[in-house]
């Protein structure tokens, strides 16, 4: 029983709550830029004025996203490693025709560090439509409107029934996904968003900085459960190529989070995770479509896990179990027939 304890715990510690975009921050902005410098005249456009800000052409669009986590111990020495292969596919609004951008799940796939590999045959093909809700919440308190109920339950390919902490993960991978392409790679209505960084070397502070979401899911993640997000900011980098496209770089830093999770273990006894995150990358948005191209992010973990007393006297006392997990992001837009491989 302690063994298995200790797996769940491990991997509730590789959580974490990307949504930054979830909710509304302080909308504060950082002014100004670096000074503009006396370029070539060829280079000249590199002065800007950009917008960042455009409709995002009405194209059907294929997205791959991959989350590798890997969990250390304090002594620096990995334990244990998986990677989470998400296939989404994009109907924009103005061509779905449903008030919302209409996403498919073509396939979620996790692979173990022994090569192991299995899907979650309930999310293939599921369906959904992704509206901007400028709280991050829906009316039943859900984070961009993905539904807790389609993650409850879940068996993967191999037969295997994963619990409420081990669906966590690949919940978070849609909101993940969201939170960067919707939420940070997009205008936000009250500003504070890409909206403005209008030239290279610009740095604002996003709206969605010190926001609160949510993170409880379904019955084995309670309510109570939060990541609080730092300061977070944007920065305009530059100009890449991706795929012979021309490029943004905005970069991104979620500065100081934190994060609780509280897990029910019994009907009076909870286990209790505490942390610290920092998640930082780039977004290169298409300058042409305004789609986005390619997210790069890594993240880095550090939590305490707070296994409840059990029985009575100093022997009974709760253990604190430490833990340090490193995430590895990367969002690509892809072709169909990469897709449908």
């Amino acid at each position: 029983m302690k063994k298995i304890m200790l797996v769940l715990i491990a991997i509730l510690a590789c959580v974490m709550f990307l949504a930054g975009g979830a909710g509304t921050g302080s909308g504060a902005m950082a002014a100004g830029g670096q000074a503009k410098s006396k370029l070539p005249k060829n280079l000249a456009g590199l002065n800007g004025p950009f917008d960042l800000s455009g409709e995002l052409k009405p194209e059907v669009r294929y997205y791959i996203q991959e989350s590798a986590v890997v969990r250390m111990g304090v002594d620096g020495k990995r334990i244990s490693s998986e990677t989470f292969t998400l296939k989404l596919k994009c109907v924009p609004a103005v061509l779905s025709g449903k008030g919302g951008d209409e996403y498919t799940c073509a396939e979620m796939r996790i692979r173990s560090a022994d090569g192991t590999t299995a899907t979650i045959p309930a999310l293939a093909g599921w369906t959904y439509v992704f509206k901007y809700i400028a709280s991050g919440q829906d009316d039943q308190g859900q984070v961009f409107g993905i539904p807790h109920a389609k993650f409850e339950n879940l068996t993967t390919s191999r037969g295997a029934k994963l619990p409420a902490i081990a669906s966590y993960p690949v919940y978070n991978s849609f909101i993940d996904f969201h939170a960067f392409c919707d939420v940070f790679a997009r205008p936000t209505a009250a500003g504070g968003g890409i909206q403005d960084l209008r030239t290279i070397g610009q740095q604002i502070v996003h709206d969605s900085a010190f926001s609160e979401p949510p993170v409880n899911l379904g019955s084995g993640i309670k309510e109570g459960s939060v990541f609080r997000n730092g300061e977070i900011k944007l920065v305009f980098k530059g100009l890449s190529l991706v795929d012979g496209a021309a490029c943004a770089v905005v970069g991104f830093d979620s500065g100081e989070s934190t994060l609780k999770m509280i897990m029910p273990l019994s009907a009076d006894k909870d286990i209790v995770t505490v942390g610290g995150s920092e998640y930082l990358g780039d977004i290169h948005l298409d300058l042409a479509t305004r789609w986005v191209r390619k997210v790069i992010l890594d993240e880095f973990v550090g939590t305490e896990t707070r296994l409840p007393a059990m029985g009575q006297g100093p022997a009974a006392q709760g253990q604190k179990i430490q833990a340090y997990t490193v995430r590895h992001l990367l969002i690509r837009l892809v072709s169909r027939e990469e897709f449908e491989k």
